[in-house]
């Protein structure tokens, strides 16, 4: 059991890479970036779009090519891919070949993300009751990167200035490579889902409040994971601040496991979910309160407790409602329907930032739409009676 919970672990760095390096560094070099680069808010919002169209694209083709290589094959060559995308924004500064880097590693980070997901829930499949235990361990492992990034980002560009970023860019690229290394050999010793008895047909129809809710999820959330670094430095926060609410943000996403486990295990349909984005909506509006240091703190803690947790219970809802060989497609597809939300999000964000000559009125949409978020979830009912075949 030892080794499978390794496994687990070692697995975990692939949310590292492919969304706290890939996407939500970002929002630590955006400052820098902005202002080296001379960019407005909403150029600074669309290089993350970009890479949700790459992320939209990754999921859409893992969802045609799962089923012909497997989860292991694709999560292995996502990571790589993604690592290597974030080593190459390093190595240019002409916005076109920035998009260009953004949008494979959005591709990259979307298979890994995906195919983890699918991989994390079967690496006890004898024992499935662990599975929402392991699910759970793969996706707390963003919180290794965001930690990590908080505190090594912030302080490379304290000593280099905002001219660092390129560098701060590639030292994440090499630090993805030798991760997917770890995540290469976790991710070979799973066996492979699709393998298992069951159909691979699902339907979407019965999964609709859940997808809705998820996209409510994907466009609010993106748009405070992408400007709250900028919104702290707007408001005169230190890099001490900046550092204190990334590893805040990360040491909760780590714990969350333990707050949401027991919910994604027993409670019926969207109910999980449902209360993961009134815990995220309660943490995105706290800074339209105050952007003191006390209370960014709170509202990086309530958020990373939720962040993590919203694709978590996704990712738990499938395994109760959906049989094995179903997972990796259906997850694909889930993802597909975040990416597009994610597209909205740092753009509209960016846009009203704008136009209004503050952040405060695309936070604020952020908040609402995560709001909303929950009480669309709370509309999906409970699939596990309806799901014959389905493995427990």
């Amino acid at each position: 059991m030892t080794r499978g919970f390794l496994i687990a672990f070692l697995l975990s760095f692939g949310p590292a890479v492919s969304n706290s390096f890939a996407r939500f560094a970002y929002a630590l070099l955006l400052p820098a970036m902005r202002a080296d680069l001379h960019w407005n808010y909403a150029q600074s919002g669309a290089i993350n779009t970009f890479n949700a169209v790459g992320y939209l694209v990754g999921a859409l083709l893992t969802r045609w090519l799962v089923g012909r290589v497997g989860n292991r094959v694709l999560f292995c060559a996502g990571m790589l891919l993604t690592s290597v995308a974030l080593l190459a924004t390093g190595l240019v500064r002409d916005l076109d070949l920035l998009v260009a880097t953004r949008i494979v590693a959005g591709i990259g980070g979307a298979a890994a993300f995906i195919c983890g997901g699918a991989l994390s829930g079967n690496v006890f499949p004898d024992r499935p009751q662990l599975a929402t235990t392991t699910i759970a361990i793969y996706f707390a492992g963003g919180g290794i990167g965001l930690m990590i990034s908080g505190v090594a980002v912030p302080l490379m560009l304290e000593a280099g200035g905002d001219a660092a970023w390129p560098q701060v860019w590639r030292w994440m690229g090499w630090a993805s490579l030798a991760m997917t290394l770890a995540t290469t050999w976790a991710a070979l010793a799973i066996e492979e889902p699709g393998t298992a008895p069951g159909s691979a047909r699902w339907r979407a129809a019965p999964l609709m409040a859940q997808f809705a809710a998820y996209s409510m999820f994907a466009i609010g959330y993106i748009g405070y994971m992408t400007f709250a670094i900028a919104w702290i430095r707007e408001h005169g926060g230190s890099t001490a601040t900046v550092i204190a609410v990334w590893f805040v943000l990360g040491l909760a996403t780590l714990l969350a496991p333990l707050v949401w486990r027991r919910p994604s295990e027993n409670w019926p349909g969207g109910r999980p979910l449902a209360a993961v984005m009134a815990v995220l909506a309660t943490g995105a509006a706290l800074p339209l309160v105050s952007a003191h240091p006390a209370v960014m703190l709170v509202s990086a803690a309530l958020f990373g407790l939720a962040m993590f947790s919203a694709p978590s219970s996704v990712s738990s809802f499938i395994k109760h409602s959906l049989p094995k060989p179903a997972w990796g497609s259906s997850m694909a597809i889930f993802t597909a329907v975040f990416a597009a939300g994610q597209i909205v999000g740092p753009t509209a964000t960016g846009w009203l930032a704008d136009r209004f000559g503050s952040l405060l009125p695309g936070l604020a949409a952020s908040a609402g739409v995560l709001a909303l978020g929950a009480l669309l979830a709370l509309l999906q009912r409970d699939l596990r009676a309806a799901a014959p075949g389905r493995s427990h």
